[in-house]
């Protein structure tokens, strides 16, 4: 079993209840779509595109592909900077390869394990790679919900927010933070994906 595999497994199944009622328009959606048979295609945002909605990418098509829920995920943000070192480190430590395979002040990452194939760079929520229409736009952080109040040929948007990491950067409590953040992230990815049948 690979170490991916086994963060997964291990990820917990029980979240608050006010987390439930974040997450549940979100699980609704893919349900609705899987019952039509349809992929789901997930749009996470936030203003930087750099940490949050980078990781929920990641969690949510890593999970769908090991409970096989046909979920199709991307990123973008209001703001192009780039993916954050921190970001990297944290999903590596989880067992994702990564591989960067650009030099420039915003590269890619080419993100890998156990059929998982993923680019992830700093780009705006509706740049060429990202869909344009019939997907949900799900907002990872306030300040994009709040910048960003049209997200054209979105047909669903939810807001499921999370505690900047950034706050963190340079301080000792960087590297569990950051970490605290992606488990966050994953477990509750997990608990979504989990309850699809």
């Amino acid at each position: 079993m690979s170490q991916l595999k086994t963060f997964i497994d291990q990820l917990p199944t029980a979240i608050t209840e006010e987390r439930q009622r974040a997450l549940q328009p979100l699980l609704d959606y893919i349900k609705l779509n899987t019952s039509a048979g349809r992929k789901s295609k997930i749009n996470f945002i936030c203003t930087h595109n750099s940490r949050r909605s980078q990781l929920a990418q990641v969690w949510m098509q890593a999970i769908a592909l090991t409970y096989r829920v046909d979920v199709l995920c991307f990123s973008g943000g209001v703001e192009v900077t780039s993916c954050a070192p921190q970001t990297i480190d944290v999903l590596k430590n989880c067992g994702f390869i990564i591989r960067q395979f650009n030099g420039h002040s915003n590269p890619n990452y080419q993100v890998q394990n156990d059929g998982l194939e993923l680019t992830l760079f700093s780009k705006l929520f509706n740049d060429a790679v990202n869909p344009k229409a019939n997907f949900a736009a799900v907002m990872t952080c306030g300040h994009a919900e709040a910048n960003c109040p049209f997200v054209p040929g979105c047909d669903a948007r939810f807001a499921v927010t999370y505690e900047d990491p950034k706050q963190f950067d340079g301080d000792p409590e960087e590297q569990r933070q950051y970490q605290r953040t992606s488990d966050q992230i994953a477990a509750e990815m997990k608990w979504v994906i989990s309850r699809i049948s």
